[in-house]
């Protein structure tokens, strides 16, 4: 049984202030709350203000990119050494916007993956496809290409994947349970083929406008394991009750 993870992209938002403040409100609204993994991804300038806040609450806390050198010469870059040093425990990978506005290829997120998991990070790896290649039928295509590239010898210890169809993020359009359990069955399949009986451990997370209303309908297909969350989670209570409504898996 595979227990459901909630995590919080907040891409570009928040100062310190304001995460403090939301850390503040939204951990009395999940208290007690069980049964569920709880991750928040601030911008690096308020990493370590998190950390302070969320600890021993559970509530784990993720980068939002990492570079793959450990130090030296990479002006304004972040490396997996200072994400540890701020109380890091999981970095995002590959999100759309990384490959789309910054040129990430599969070949650095595979770097990336590698230089990571050597520190002690887990990772959750984000694929998934544009519009125009799902109305190809290529859904498929490009998830086998991105899944082969960004886990090229590498372990599958330590990974969580996101299925992220670029054409649901931030657009108010999300993929029918239907269409988002087709693509993590085939996920599933893909990794099962290559790594055999860790496969079914590994948490395969939907993205894409996941919001409270959709996600207990999204979390009751059964290779659905939880949700990487965008503008939802900018608000405590919207935030709150999506965790909650994860509980329901």
């Amino acid at each position: 049984m595979r227990t459901p993870l909630i995590a919080a992209n907040w891409k570009m938002n928040k100062t310190t202030v304001e995460t403090e403040n939301f850390i503040r409100s939204f951990l009395p609204l999940i208290k007690g709350t069980t049964g569920v993994d709880i991750i928040i991804a601030p911008p690096f300038t308020s990493l370590l203000s998190a950390a302070i806040l969320i600890r021993a609450t559970g509530v784990r806390l993720a980068a939002q990119n990492v570079f793959y050198e450990e130090k030296g010469a990479f002006t304004g870059e972040v490396s997996p050494v200072m994400l540890l040093d701020t109380g890091c425990s999981f970095v995002i990978i590959g999100h759309s916007e990384r490959r789309q506005y910054f040129s990430e290829t599969d070949e650095i997120v595979n770097k990336k993956i590698r230089t990571v998991r050597k520190n002690g990070l887990e990772v959750i790896l984000c694929i998934g496809e544009s519009l125009k290649e799902r109305e190809d039928n290529k859904t498929f295509e490009v998830l086998d290409r991105q899944l082969s590239g960004s886990l090229d010898n590498i372990t599958l210890d330590g990974i969580t994947i996101a299925y992220e169809p670029i054409w649901a993020i931030g657009t108010g359009k999300t993929a029918t349970p239907g269409q988002a359990n087709e693509a993590h069955s085939f996920i599933r399949k893909w990794l099962d083929k290559k790594y055999g009986d860790i496969a079914c451990k590994t948490r395969i997370l939907y993205g894409g406008s996941v919001t409270p209303e959709n996600v207990d309908s999204l979390m009751a297909e059964p290779e659905v394991d939880g949700a990487l969350v965008g503008g939802a989670s900018l608000k405590p209570d919207s935030f709150a009750k999506i965790v909650t409504g994860a509980t329901k898996k």
